[in-house]
């Protein structure tokens, strides 16, 4: 074991699990926003809605990441014609996770709000409410509650996911392991380093989620 060489990466390493974090979170962020609307779409009662909002997440859930990131990277300038920027690499990986995420998260919050009872819509409509009214007001603050814990798991999952983007070069963690690979020879030390590194971000953001569910059931008790 060369534990000087460990010692050296270390850094490099850090800087590829910076990079990892950023890019789950921005992609996590982006698939929340989109994901809520891609929900709220799919248990609309027109069917254009429904139906559109069902193929995207059909798409994205039935289809491998990979391709997706390749789809975006090397298909979107192609079809769309346009000489892709020095990061261009960086902005496909956040569009393709972002994408990908939105279709997981759809389907949470799809389930989160299918899982309050109907009596708080009609209570909310007898109150004058219209149904978006009753939504936002009554509706999304209860679901929101509910799909935390599972948003947690999509961020862990999206967390190591975003290990794919390493194929476009993006230097994230596995990226920059793979460089100080090339360049020592020695892959045992380096990639037991990157899983531990991965082991402990995603212990530490499930400790997070452990300690936002338990903040919330004493909130259910009072």
């Amino acid at each position: 074991m060369d534990w000087q060489l460990m010692t050296k990466s270390f850094p490099i390493l850090l800087r590829g699990a910076v990079l990892t974090v950023e890019l789950t979170a921005a992609s996590v962020a982006i698939g929340t926003i989109l994901g809520l609307v891609l929900a709220i779409s799919r248990l609309s009662k027109r069917r254009w809605f429904s139906w559109s909002a069902a193929a995207y997440v059909d798409f994205f859930m039935g289809t491998p990441l990979l391709a997706q990131i390749y789809l975006i990277y090397f298909g979107a300038p192609q079809v769309l014609q346009f000489q892709p920027p020095d990061n261009y690499p960086y902005i496909a990986g956040i569009i393709a996770l972002s994408l990908n995420s939105a279709a997981y998260i759809a389907e949470i919050f799809r389930a989160g709000i299918q899982s309050i009872d109907r009596g708080q819509t009609e209570a909310a409509r007898s109150l004058g409410m219209s149904q978006a009214q009753a939504m936002v007001a009554v509706i999304l603050p209860q679901a929101f509650k509910r799909v935390i814990p599972p948003l947690g798991n999509e961020f862990i999952a999206m967390l190591k996911d975003s290990a794919l983007v390493s194929v476009i070069s993006i230097e994230e963690l596995l990226f920059a392991g793979k460089i100080i690979v090339g360049r020592s020879y020695k892959p045992f030390e380096i990639y037991i380093l990157v899983a531990v590194i991965y082991l402990v971000m995603t212990l530490t953001i499930s400790q997070f989620i452990n300690y936002m569910e338990r903040r919330l059931a004493k909130g259910d008790t009072r």
